[in-house]
């Protein structure tokens, strides 16, 4: 049974009408998902907003403006900080490709795998803090991956450990990085001493050609690396059965040869819209759901399906919609679904 999704852009430089009429189509399932464990399992609005202007000060009036959008409740404002939100697990490829010899405009390269239902699809083009971003939306203001107007991209992966802790979840870190940084030693100092929830791989390039990939977890400092391209692990395979519902290591093997490898930006841009990368177990909660090809020195990225490319720029952005259909494959096996179920269950008892 084919799946269906839509895409749409959102375009609005503050907080308003449209990012309201966002809040109160998916906030429903947003408030299921946050109270999953009980309106008393999550911080209260206090310390909610004591991390907040902590840790994230320059985010505090966006905060604030959304929270009053959104009517001003208790479980809104403590939903919108996402500190210490329950687990959150994706699958999902990244790599910074520099061409051979590194003679190549660079580009941050990413697949997206997660449940097709999950997904918002939402293409957020703002400026909040009055510079320009563009992001891939997740928990509403949070971010997947995104490129801002001083050339900085960035994108995250599930990073492969079961820990959680005391943090903020990764999509308004994300956020964050791309709202305050300007360029990859920027958010390497952002992500080296912000709290997170739970382990996730951070890649950025900026349009100097400056890049890294950051190693973020609640139990470890933050570890800043020269890798090139990641899965869903970081040294090594942590959880096994995750790494084998996505096959993580065999995508990874397959990203790095492409990377390290000869062909042109355009053939490794087709290499993530192939097996093992690309992934169809859509009916098992898992799959492929976009690839992005990110360029900041050209300002531009390209959202791509097989057989179909959506191309924006930083300051050409334009409205549209694109609807996108993913054709399940059979697959056997616990999905990442299942694995996140039962990590939910350990944690809270149920």
């Amino acid at each position: 049974m084919a799946i269906q999704v839509r895409f749409s852009t959102l375009i609005e430089d503050q907080p308003g009408p449209q990012w309201q009429a966002l809040f109160q189509r998916l906030w429903p399932g947003y408030r299921a998902w946050f109270l999953r464990s009980g309106v008393m399992g999550r911080p209260s609005f206090m310390e909610c907003r004591k991390a907040m202007r902590q840790h994230m000060p320059e985010l505090v009036p966006v905060w604030e403006q959304l929270v009053e959008l959104a009517g001003g409740g208790d479980v809104e404002a403590r939903f919108l900080s996402l500190w210490c939100p329950p687990p959150y697990i994706a699958g999902c490829s990244q790599a910074v490709w520099c061409g051979a010899g590194g003679d190549g405009e660079p580009a941050l390269l990413r697949n997206y795998d997660f449940a097709p239902g999950l997904l918002e699809g939402n293409w957020l083009a703002t400026s909040w803090r009055d510079q320009r971003v563009l992001a891939m939306g997740d928990c509403l203001w949070g971010a997947l991956d995104g490129l801002n107007a001083a050339g900085l991209a960035a994108s995250l992966s599930f990073g492969g450990r079961t820990v959680s802790g005391i943090g903020f979840g990764i999509p308004l870190v994300l956020r964050y990085v791309l709202e305050v940084a300007q360029s990859t030693a920027e958010a390497m100092a952002l992500l080296q001493r912000l709290p997170i929830s739970m382990c996730y791989t951070i890649t950025v390039l900026d349009r100097h050609a400056d890049w890294a990939t950051v190693f973020v977890s609640p139990d470890r400092p933050a570890e800043v690396t020269r890798r090139n391209a990641v899965t869903n692990f970081q040294h090594r395979v942590e959880w096994p059965e995750h790494a084998r519902a996505t096959h993580a290591e065999l995508r990874l093997a397959r990203l790095q040869q492409q990377i390290d490898g000869p062909g042109s930006l355009q053939q490794a841009s087709n290499a993530l819209l192939q097996p093992p990368l690309y992934q169809s177990a859509y009916l098992r909660g898992y799959g492929t759901l976009y690839s992005a090809i990110y360029r900041p020195r050209s300002d531009q990225v390209e959202l791509r399906w097989p057989g179909q490319q959506w191309l924006q720029t930083v300051d050409g952005f334009a409205a549209g919609q694109r609807e996108i259909v993913y054709v399940p494959q059979q697959d056997v096996g616990p999905g990442p679904a299942e694995l996140t179920a039962a990590l939910v269950g350990a944690q809270t008892g149920v």
